[in-house]
């Protein structure tokens, strides 16, 4: 029990203003970016699940997360030393319109622990009760967003996607009221806290809020100490002198802050493509569910595209505009970025800086799909046209009601000497749409064989190389429902096992060939096996 230990510096605090009130209650929190909270304890914390590469990386042993003391801590009943419970402070436009003061309503960060790897790992609970800035709500989770958080967390760390971590999913042993289709049934349900790991937790909606409000002052100081802390490359020899001391130089110049942004651009743009590359959908990619840092952050109603729709979304709120598209994703990435920028205009002279930041991204953006479609088409290099030819294919694909992953998962079985349909075949919804479009796919197919042939590209290395850009396995929606439905039927096995399933997305795993299906016709329409609602 006394073996769980971490080491904490906790500059967040440390480096910038916090709320000087201690009253309880939600209010407005005007010049700080942080407030201090206390976890609201629990009935009855059980560990449900845990990352052992997380749990590595922040030196903890298995012994040390099957303790007692880890499943009181990491629920929110106990603090280790040096742990400073925070909730940050922030705003954001929220499906396009500036929804004001926001901040972490059902998260609050334990502190920044100092991995065994060297590196800054701040720990954050989701679900661990009420902050200054839960608005209405009690800071609770339900299991089934805590157990979609946890393991999309991870799947997307193995799938290669850039994201934050998560490193424990806890039950409560108590229960929580929520009202899951806002139609005035709401209903208990079992409570549950996910540890989430991150280096930064800081996101564009942290810099809009003070720059709405004229805080220009705390933008500044929010912007210096997030390189500082967050890109120290950036400030290349100097990367190691306190906070304090470059300030005093006056280090944090037009042109450090302009490498910056462009940074955030460039790094956004490469999240974003990873997204389209394996078929994931934010859901809602307000500015304040976008990281500072390119992580994939927030994940609530998310999904993956089964069969081919850049229009389709898995947020039940977004129906009607369908703003979240997946096809719209690099879209409003650019206007959130947009959004930045506007909010860091205060720190510059012109905005000729702000728009190389922004012209940035389109080009981190266009370099980025050119490698995705050669990866994923088994190019040995892409070029603009091997990117219309993967529009054109997107467009049969959403006509012929064509899966996503099993195509280009079975695409490297296609013998580009004499292509044929036959590889692709389990990867069709429809018998009927399937022989309808069958000319035009394997008009495509023969283009693309005889691209595939001038590359000259060696055909087992070429085999190889598509297989570690197609997974085999990504979240569906309907497993992670099928795990949920058995965790609240008492049996936690089916997350631990969706979870091993995930580690190793491009890896064939015999016997689990069902975790690799079609959707089944039975969860096109089911709640939480295709669209979600933002309901904890």
């Amino acid at each position: 029990m006394n073996g769980l230990r971490l080491v904490f510096d906790n500059a967040f605090i440390r480096e910038l203003p916090g709320d000087l009130a201690d009253a309880a209650g939600v209010r407005q929190v005007h010049g700080a970016a942080w407030s201090r909270v206390a976890p609201t304890p629990v009935r009855a914390p059980r560990l449900v699940a845990w990352s052992r590469e997380v749990a590595a990386v922040l030196g903890l042993k298995a012994a040390d997360v099957g303790s007692s003391r880890f499943a009181e801590v990491f629920a929110g009943n106990a603090l280790l030393p040096g742990m400073q419970p925070w909730a940050a402070n922030y705003g954001g436009h929220q499906f396009g319109h500036w929804a004001g003061q926001l901040g972490d309503g059902r998260a609050m960060s334990l502190g920044e622990a100092v991995g065994a790897d060297g590196g800054r790992h701040e720990l954050q609970l989701k679900g661990a009760g009420p902050t200054p800035y839960s608005r209405t709500a009690d800071g609770r989770a339900v299991l089934r967003s805590s157990v979609r958080e946890f393991l999309c967390s991870e799947a997307m760390h193995h799938l290669g996607v850039p994201t934050t971590r998560a490193l424990s999913l806890l039950r409560t042993g108590e229960d929580v009221v929520r009202d899951m289709f806002y139609d005035g049934r709401a209903a208990p349900e079992p409570g549950a806290v996910v540890c989430r790991v991150a280096p930064s937790f800081l996101r564009f909606g942290s810099f809009e809020l003070p720059a709405s409000r004229g805080e220009v002052d705390l933008l500044r100081q929010l912007a210096e100490f997030c390189i500082h802390r967050d890109f120290p490359a950036l400030l290349g020899g100097r990367a190691d002198a306190p906070l304090a001391t470059l300030r005093g130089e006056d280090a944090f110049d037009e042109a450090l802050l302009a490498a910056w942004f462009r940074e955030v651009c460039t790094r956004t743009a490469v999240m974003v493509d990873h997204w389209m590359r394996v078929g994931f959908v934010h859901g809602v990619m307000n500015t304040d569910n976008m990281s500072i840092l390119g992580l994939t952050i927030d994940y609530g109603p998310y999904g993956w595209i089964d069969d081919f729709d850049p229009d389709w979304t898995p947020n039940t709120t977004d129906a009607q505009d369908r703003r979240y598209r997946f096809g719209w994703q690099p879209k409003i990435a650019h206007w959130n970025l947009v959004r930045l920028a506007h909010a860091l205009s205060p720190l510059f002279d012109g905005v000729e800086a702000l728009q190389d930041g922004l012209d940035a991204y389109v080009a981190a953006l266009d370099a980025a799909r050119r490698g995705a479609v050669a990866a994923k088409l088994g190019l040995v290099a892409g070029d603009r046209d091997d990117v219309a030819s993967m529009e054109a294919l997107e467009v049969l694909m959403h006509d012929a009601g064509i899966d996503m992953t099993r195509w280009f998962r079975a695409l490297s079985d296609v013998d580009p000497q004499a292509p044929s349909l036959a590889p692709l075949q389990g990867a069709f919804y429809d018998e009927d749409q399937r022989v309808a479009a069958a000319p035009a796919l394997e008009a495509w197919l023969a283009d693309h064989a005889a691209r595939v042939v001038a590359d000259g590209w060696e055909p087992a290395a070429r085999r190889e190389a598509m297989r570690c850009a197609n997974p085999r396995y990504v979240l569906r929606n309907y497993l992670a429902q099928q795990a949920i439905d058995r965790a609240h039927a008492g049996d936690d096995a089916g997350i631990v096992e969706l979870l091993e399933v995930m580690r190793r997305p491009y890896d064939d795993q015999p016997g689990r060939e069902s975790f690799a299906a079609l959707r089944p016709d039975w969860a096109r329409d089911r709640a939480g096996c295709s669209m979600l609602s933002c309901s904890s």
